[in-house]
């Protein structure tokens, strides 16, 4: 990389981090900080937990988006005079490649930054609960289905977020025919809820002796999860709870003890599966907390509209009710069709990097 592109690039992230310091109102956020910490320091705060939990959360989120801020400024700082020193010294070019691999750093930490500001909804913060259902074409969509739960594995691993199995129903022959899996971190639901909805491919079917083009369909749905708890009761006679046998990979247990655990909330006719843990009972008290927070969920977001601002309007699970499009063949492309946004290299895209798309999703949401 020439010096004059890495000044341009040093100038346009001071630019950049100047304009989220005018979006924050720094003084702001400095005194609801300071305002946080004063009732966090009042004697009865503890009196109402689920108020001191959010006060917490808030606090919390608060402190993060303004320390970043400043740290970021303070990099960008000492990046620049790294610069000058590279330009100044005439042995510049042995510490210049140290200076490219910290912008490259730097670079994905002003992005995450960027990305972070984007998200204001009332459970972006929240974790997710992610859903995937093949559509119709067995074992075409069963195994479209798994590439899709490898895309958000090997996404969440870059980002560093927990990816835990919850329920795994393997096809009859390749892939899946369902799984439940929760996604723990900072804002994973934030930018997990552009994901939801049916996801359509294009290729030639390794599963087709005639080397023909087959479309598959699979829907993806994306919940928060309520972390806080809840003053939610839940009425045993309201619930169907059933056992079977593991069926997903795993250890020794697998398939020797009926320790998957299935409740029904039948009122409405909600289900929440578990396999993940060993014994039976760790597989119910995972499966009940799944269930509560659904259900907390639900009761909170009274108004229909409302509702399906979160969980998405539900639709067939086939041709021209895809939020986005991988073509795998003739050629390569990757297309969102709510915001035209697209890539051309689908195996990077397979491999996790969907970036680009939630991007381009929370800005469009946003008007951007």
């Amino acid at each position: 990389m020439e010096l004059s592109d890495i000044h341009h690039q040093l100038e346009t992230y001071q630019e950049k981090i100047a304009s989220f310091g005018r979006s924050l109102d720094l003084e702001e956020l400095a005194i609801q900080l300071a305002e946080y910490q004063d009732e966090m320091m009042q004697p009865g705060f503890w009196e109402d937990n689920q108020h001191a939990q959010e006060i917490i959360e808030a606090s919390n989120q608060a402190k993060k988006i303004y320390e970043n801020y400043h740290d970021l400024k303070k990099e960008n700082e000492e990046l620049k005079d790294l610069y000058e020193l590279v330009a100044e010294d005439e042995e510049g070019e042995e510490i210049k490649g140290e200076l490219e691999e910290a912008l490259t750093s730097f670079s994905h930490k002003i992005k995450t930054y960027e990305r972070n500001l984007l998200l204001s909804g009332p459970h972006d913060a929240c974790d997710a609960l992610l859903e995937i259902h093949p559509g119709a074409g067995g074992t075409e969509s069963q195994d479209w289905a798994s590439m899709l739960l490898r895309m958000y594995q090997r996404w969440a691993d870059q980002q560093g977020f927990t990816f835990s199995i919850l329920d795994y129903q393997p096809g009859d022959e390749a892939g899946i025919k369902s799984v439940s899996v929760e996604v723990k971190g900072y804002n994973v639901y934030g930018f997990l809820k552009s994901e939801h909805g049916v996801h359509r491919l294009v290729r030639i079917s390794p599963f087709d002796a005639n080397k023909r083009r087959h479309t598959s369909f699979a829907s993806v749905e994306v919940m928060p999860e309520i972390t806080q708890e809840t003053e939610i009761e839940i009425n045993p006679d309201d619930l169907r709870i059933d056992v079977y046998r593991s069926s997903g990979a795993g250890g020794q247990h697998i398939n020797k003890t009926s320790s998957a655990v299935r409740i029904t909330h039948l009122p409405t006719n909600t289900v929440v599966t578990s396999q993940s843990q060993r014994s039976q009972f760790q597989n119910r008290e995972t499966a009940m907390k799944v269930l509560k927070a659904k259900l907390a969920h639900l009761l909170e977001e009274k108004n229909a509209k409302e509702l399906d601002e979160i969980r998405g309007e539900k639709s067939e699970i086939a041709w021209g009710a895809q939020i986005r499009s991988y073509v795998f063949h003739p050629y390569q492309m990757v297309k969102d069709h709510r915001t035209n946004y697209e890539e051309g290299n689908s195996d990077k895209v397979m491999d996790g990097a969907i970036d680009g798309f939630i991007d381009a999703y929370l800005k469009n949401q946003l008007g951007e």
